[in-house]
């Protein structure tokens, strides 16, 4: 075979890489194409942050090529008809793309294919490139998903994993191919301020330094506020610069509690992707519904915005909003934390904080994000659908001097603990040294009642959606 094209999306490496393996096995030249999907920037997931990120990634990507005699292709349009331009043009015999399950994923593989068996030229594609596991890999004996986490764990461990595969060596790509010049994160507005680097070599680097300093602390350290114990590779993974399975494998090899608890949470991972690969609509409907009639009032608009804002009176609250705001990204248990506060002591719909969190987040994958927000409001895999979680006992137990609080609200940089999480219960002239910080927005066991009262069904009847642009569109994964 002369020619293959390998059709990168979410796996922007060049270690670890099946496609560009089989590719590369298979002919004597290969054509590395990425395709700015335009449909993905209509549906509106063309969000600042990851557009950044993918422009470094894409630069980094186009060198690791060159140094092995090699060049990325950048084409941007109707992917399968920017697809087909190229067979045509190279005469390529295979297109091979890495295996995706969001429903725009099966739409635009079907599609592909249609469109390439009319050219003579065949669709490979390959499963576990950004899972460990494949979704429907396994399952029940009585459904086609897991739709809980610890039964789907347990055979998910058990799966055998292929063996990571090393970068090429050589990557010969036709003379004469055209590619439009790559996109540069200087000229992209919107942008965190503090939003971190995209690309293959800073996430090796990155993983490397994690699993050497920092995989030992995690399991008792990654909800440390404070701390920031976690790996911050969420990103890496969400464009596929870094390989789940040598995460896991490289992990492992090193072994202990952190790794497991590390080697856990890409567990997660895979189990929100066979969620998604079975209810696709998850990504914009309830998984479990619990009759909710979300607040849509004057009041929640300013509650919202407030949230937005990282303006709600509770210091822990605004502080995870900030830090959101200031880097594209969040740590873990700060999202678990809004999510809760937006869902169930304001009781917003949880739609509404997954579309601000896929405005912001360079990680923002729909399989993590819906679900999680799911998972959090109630309406998703969570076998305790009414839990709340109270921001105050939290702060004190995983920001206990305020740290994370302080480095986020410099407005409390001079309260001590405890009152750094209850700051109304300061007096006299300690509280009007902070009057520029505001009272709590909701008392939280009034948002407590409120929340029990509706999932009571004693609330007003349903009303419009809040938020700015609906949730109708497409579950995609490859967010760019």
């Amino acid at each position: 075979m002369t020619v293959s094209v390998v059709l990168f999306t979410c796996d922007l490496r060049l270690h670890d890489h099946p496609p560009l393996h089989t590719a590369l096995e298979r002919s004597r030249e290969v054509v590395p194409l990425f395709v700015r999907d335009r449909a993905v920037d209509a549906a509106g997931f063309a969000a600042p942050n990851r557009l950044a990120f993918l422009a470094d990634c894409l630069a980094d990507l186009d060198a690791g090529l060159r140094e092995r005699g090699g060049r990325l292709v950048l084409r941007s349009g109707n992917l399968a008809d920017e697809v087909g331009k190229v067979v045509t043009e190279t005469g390529a015999q295979e297109v091979h793309l890495a295996a995706d399950h969001s429903a725009h994923a099966r739409r635009r593989e079907e599609q592909l294919g249609a469109l390439l068996q009319t050219l003579g030229c065949r669709l490979t594609v390959h499963d576990t490139v950004n899972t460990v596991v494949a979704p429907g890999t396994v399952t029940p004996a009585s459904s086609d998903h897991f739709a809980v986490f610890t039964p789907y764990h347990r055979h998910w461990a058990q799966q055998p994993m292929r063996t990571p595969l090393s970068a090429p060596r050589t990557v010969r790509v036709p003379e004469g191919v055209g590619s439009e010049p790559l996109p540069v994160r200087g000229y992209i507005t919107g942008v965190s301020p503090a939003l971190a680097a995209g690309g293959e070599w800073p996430a090796r680097e990155q993983l490397s330094a994690w699993l050497r300093s920092g995989l030992g602390e995690y399991e008792d350290g990654h909800d440390d506020l404070g701390g920031d114990r976690t790996s911050r590779l969420s990103p890496h993974l969400h464009f596929g610069t870094l390989s789940p399975v040598e995460c896991v494998q490289r992990a492992l090899r090193k072994g202990g509690a952190g790794a497991e608890a590390f080697v856990r949470q890409l567990a997660w991972r895979d189990f929100h992707r066979q969620v998604l690969a079975a209810r696709p609509d998850a990504a914009k409907r309830n998984y479990r519904s619990q009759h909710d009639r979300w607040r849509t009032s004057v009041s929640a608009r300013r509650d919202f915005e407030a949230w937005q804002e990282g303006r709600t009176g509770y210091p822990v609250i605004d502080a995870a909003m900030r830090q959101l705001r200031h880097e594209g990204w969040m740590h873990n248990r700060g999202r678990l934390l809004t999510a809760s506060f937006l869902t169930k002591t304001l009781y917003v719909d949880w739609r509404v904080g997954a579309e601000y969190f896929l405005s912001l987040l360079v990680d923002g994958d729909v399989a993590n994000n819906q679900l999680n927000w799911q998972w959090m409001a109630g309406t998703g895999t969570d076998s305790r659908p009414n839990r709340v979680l109270n921001p105050v006992t939290q702060a004190k137990r995983y920001d206990p001097d305020g740290v994370y609080t302080r480095r986020w609200v410099p407005e409390l940089a001079d309260v001590a603990a405890p009152f750094v999480h209850e700051p109304w219960k300061l007096q006299g002239l300690e509280r009007a040294a902070i009057d520029d910080y505001p009272d709590p927005i909701v008392d939280l066991a009034d948002g407590l009642a409120r929340f029990k009262r509706a999932r009571a069904g004693r609330d007003d009847a349903p009303r419009p959606a809040l938020g700015p642009r609906s949730c109708s569109e497409p579950a995609i994964c490859e967010v760019p």
